[in-house]
């Protein structure tokens, strides 16, 4: 049976001008594999405002004939130029009820499910059986909106901490939804995890859930103290939320600084242990600076959890999404701010509040309201 809904589409003209706007979808029925999911909550991501808005400028953001439309930032326009003209779906993850089953999929019929695969910003989604996951019978369709982006992501951190061989880590605008995670991801597996954040404010949320190493990076001697930090736990490995400016930097400088101690004499190329900082985020959206003054034995490069997961293989992807199911409520469970409906994202005012990706403040989009 054909079901009828609405999506949200993402359009940035060759004029550099943005527009955001509900259309209509009319969805055919599933095949033997796949599953139609009325949708009832999807989460707004860091990485969903990449698609969404694009590099907008926020100040020019209006509502016009229902949509909502605004100018790209001119030093922006080159980072888009791929997708001008094409109206795209918005959403990496949601959930909701499934309402429609295909033959070999009957089981999944009147569950809830947490979804990956994008769209999400609709009504409804026709997508694979295998890309859901049926939620615990307590776990609400918000629970298991945000069940896939930042779990598997933190998830992510920690297996790469483990196969890369590193003995603690760094991770930089630490009091996040997804920071929070990996904090209790490490308190229970014994990881060692020196958490950066901005304000006292945030390092209250960390301490709250029984963080050890906290750092603001505002503070004086921050430098300073991250070095100390570094050297106590022998940190070489970090995941910057931030991108932009000189943070990747400044932890490259602490690692090798502790790992210097260690030197017994001169070596002109620097230690020869490896520091590895990966940049999964853009905060900050301007020029990462490194200055090269921490030896030669270091890498900087992107950190996407898609290419991890390809590379990880099924049985981790397996593993990892049971763990996601079995603490979705507990370790994974996500906390939202504001609950707002499809037609509140097209609302410029609402847009520039959950634009700001500000801790503490996620946004859960609910179709149905």
């Amino acid at each position: 049976m054909a079901v009828d809904g609405l999506e949200l589409r993402s359009t940035i003209s060759a004029e550099g001008q943005l527009r955001v706007a509900l259309e209509p979808i009319a969805i055919d029925a599933p095949g033997p594999d796949e599953v139609i999911v009325r949708i009832e909550a999807a989460p707004i991501n860091p990485s969903d405002l990449a698609l969404l808005l694009g590099p907008v400028d926020i100040a020019s953001l209006r509502s016009e004939g229902g949509a909502l439309t605004g100018a790209i930032l001119p030093a922006r326009l080159a980072s888009v130029q791929a997708r001008m003209g094409q109206a795209l779906p918005v959403g990496n993850e949601g959930a909701g009820t499934v309402i429609e089953a295909g033959v070999n999929v009957q089981d999944l019929l009147g569950k809830k499910v947490g979804m990956i695969g994008g769209a999400m910003y609709a009504t409804h989604r026709k997508i694979a059986a295998r890309d859901c996951i049926p939620l615990p019978d307590h776990a609400t369709a918000a629970d298991g909106a945000s069940m896939f982006v930042n779990p598997l992501t933190a998830l992510a951190f920690v297996e790469t901490f483990r196969n890369e061989g590193h003995k603690a880590m760094v991770h930089t605008a630490a009091a996040s939804n997804l920071g929070q995670m990996l904090n209790r991801i490490c308190i229970a597996d014994g990881v060692p995890l020196i958490n950066v954040v901005r304000s006292e404010a945030q390092a209250q949320i960390l301490r709250d859930l029984g963080a050890k190493y906290i750092l603001d990076s505002n503070a004086p001697d921050f430098r300073e103290q991250l070095t100390e930090l570094v050297a106590e736990t022998g940190a070489t490995l970090a995941f910057d939320a931030i991108g932009g400016g000189a943070m990747a930097n400044t932890i490259l400088h602490a690692m090798e600084t502790a790992e210097a101690r260690k030197l017994t004499a001169y070596n002109r190329y620097g230690s020869f242990t490896h520091k590895q900082v990966y940049i999964y985020g853009m905060l900050d959206t301007g020029v990462t600076t490194l200055d090269r003054g921490y030896g030669f034995s270091w890498s900087v490069s992107g950190f996407l959890l898609t290419p991890f997961l390809m590379k990880a293989g099924m049985e981790t992807i397996g593993r990892l999404r049971a763990r996601v199911a079995t603490e979705l409520t507990t370790t994974f469970a996500s906390h939202y701010s504001q609950t707002i409906s499809l037609a509140d994202v097209l609302k410029p005012e609402v847009a520039a509040e959950y634009n700001k990706k500000a801790t503490g403040e996620k946004f859960l989009i609910d179709p149905s309201l």
